[in-house]
């Protein structure tokens, strides 16, 4: 059973129905309005009364939320530029599992089952108390928003999206349906609204000290067909991340450490016995040809990579994972909503975080290979194991500290212990990095993930340590706090508090 943490006490706002925008939408809205009531007076359900016959045979089959996060999944495979990075992937992810939490959010409140509280908003309830469900009504509901919400943050990918569609209800998506204006619009433009200017769209580049020893610098990698260059400091990818507007946190910066392990300048950094000690680790286990890293530490490496494009990246392979659990425990429609809701919020705050040490703290340090390089003789040719698709080295274009995959995979096994309340649960998980040398492996236990993920990053050879460590413990802070203030039980006689 999942914890009981403190309620959440943030106000929220109401949303409005939309206004039809044509004399046919007019037209429309009202015959609508005609049926929703005689069925409200009749005491049915406005769905029931309103939907079209041909919604009441459709093709679903299986967890309709398990059926769009493969969907979303692919769009992420596709995503290019910054698009692919690991902070615009996890704030979609976020997006359409809080829209499709609450969209199934009124559906159990509409009947007098809600046992959550919705994100951002008041239960939203669009019948009568005598009105009973159409068999489909509560998969239509999240379809039709998983629809809405994976279209509009990736039109590019909208005939995929609409075969997919097509393919899970049996018919058009553009065919109206009354859970459109009663529910549906209202989820979306709800979610729409709380992610308005939340700086996402913030085109700047980085303009850092790219010159001290221990500062970030391009790490040189040319563009490839599928990757971007790392050649100028403008190559750095979302430098302003960490200043997006959190989906759960106050802030980005709330659990952010004062500075790198103390360190408050670069002189001091790089002269210290414990930065030796770091570069010496990565320099020995994080090189492609490396003598001291074990087959077991290579396999993880690869397994939990993902940087490349044309994979579904850290965030993607971790709503997988999701999906993974939900489905070993059996969950019902209404709690499958509610985990992926509770993992995809972790994970976008968990990247926002980590972005925000990675940028906006006095060290933004450099990558192992341009530090063990800068050491010259011998180390000057040093190659990390992570690669491109053709084997040519190749690091991310930003800085080390702290790791992006050591936080996204410590929020998630974080969230997963709190959800369930345990940690000892033993499941699957899959890889699709081009260079794994598995494609599943078995955990037994969610912090395993995370401790994976952690590490992995020091044996590809393009994390320090610290890096590693000070990322799993800001993404498990995250989670901790997402998990308290968010997706709430319901106060025994007030379920339409927030």
């Amino acid at each position: 059973m999942p914890l009981k943490p403190k309620a959440d006490r943030r106000s929220a706002a109401k949303c409005v129905l939309p206004r039809s925008k044509s004399r046919a939408g007019g037209r429309l809205g009202r015959l609508r309005a005609v049926v929703v009531a005689g069925a409200l007076l009749a005491g049915l359900s406005p769905v029931a009364a309103g939907a079209p016959q041909a919604a009441a045979v459709t093709g679903h089959k299986g967890d309709p939320t398990q059926y769009w996060n493969k969907v979303l999944l692919q769009t992420f495979r596709n995503a290019r530029g910054w698009d692919a990075s690991p902070g615009k992937l996890s704030r979609s992810g976020a997006m359409v599992f809080a829209a499709i939490y609450n969209a199934e959010s009124a559906y159990q409140y509409t009947y007098g089952t809600l046992k959550y509280q919705p994100y951002l908003s008041r239960p939203l309830k669009y019948a009568s108390k005598s009105s009973k469900p159409r068999a489909d009504e509560e998969e239509r509901l999240i379809d039709r928003t998983a629809y809405r919400m994976i279209s509009e943050l990736y039109p590019n990918d909208q005939a995929y999206i609409d075969a997919r569609y097509e393919a899970r209800t049996g018919r058009s998506p553009h065919a109206p349906d009354p859970l459109d204006r009663l529910v549906v619009d209202r989820v979306v433009r709800q979610i729409n609204k709380a992610r308005a200017d939340d700086g996402s769209d913030n085109p700047e580049v980085y303009d850092g000290d790219t010159t001290t020893p221990g500062a970030w610098r391009p790490t040189g990698e040319e563009a490839t067909e599928d990757e971007g260059a790392c050649k100028e400091p403008s190559d750095a990818v979302t430098p302003n991340w960490g200043k997006v507007k959190p989906f759960v946190l106050r802030s980005g910066s709330q659990f952010r450490p004062p500075s790198l392990r103390g360190f408050t300048s670069y002189g001091e950094l790089v002269n210290s016995p414990q930065y030796a000690r770091q570069l010496d680790e990565v320099r020995r286990v994080g090189a492609v040809d490396s003598t001291e890293r074990t087959y077991d530490q290579t396999v993880v490496a690869w397994f939990w990579d993902h940087d490349l494009n044309g994979t579904y990246h850290p965030p993607g392979q971790l709503l997988q994972l999701t999906g993974t659990v939900a489905k070993k425990f059996k969950l019902d429609t209404y709690e499958t909503t509610r985990l992926f809701a509770l993992s995809a919020l972790s994970l976008a705050d968990a990247g926002i975080a980590s972005w925000d040490s990675k940028f906006d703290t006095p060290i933004n340090e450099w990558r192992p290979v341009s530090a063990i390089r800068a050491t010259g003789g011998a180390n000057a040719d040093w190659e990390p194991l992570s690669a491109d698709r053709s084997g040519a080295p190749w690091t991310p274009c930003f800085p080390a500290w702290t790791s992006g995959h050591a936080n996204f995979t410590g929020a998630w096994a974080t969230a997963m212990q709190h959800y369930f309340g345990r940690d000892d649960v033993s499941f699957t998980a899959h890889s699709e990095d081009p260079h794994t040398l598995v494609p599943s492996r078995r955990m037994n236990s969610f912090s395993q993930v995370a401790e994976e993920g952690e590490f992995s990053r020091l044996w590809l050879g393009v994390h320090f340590r610290w890096d590693a460590e000070d990322g799993r413990q800001i993404g498990t802070n995250v989670a901790d706090y997402v998990y308290a203030n968010a997706l709430q039980p319901t106060q025994k006689g007030r379920p339409d508090q927030q």
